[in-house]
């Protein structure tokens, strides 16, 4: 399996957290904690990376 660096982008707001990827069109994530978005956003981007292999 080929390994690749992406950025993401963590926001906090009014309702929590807000995290995207640059790199990956439309990948977007929301959580109540830090720790929360930042699991959130590797739940949306690990299926992507299954269809760029």
């Amino acid at each position: 399996m080929k390994k690749y660096r992406i950025s993401i982008v963590i926001e906090k707001d009014e309702d929590g957290y807000y995290a995207f990827t640059p790199e990956l069109q439309g990948c977007y994530a929301q959580g109540d904690s830090y720790e929360k978005v930042l699991e959130n956003i590797r739940d949306v981007y690990k299926p992507t990376y299954r269809r760029i292999d």
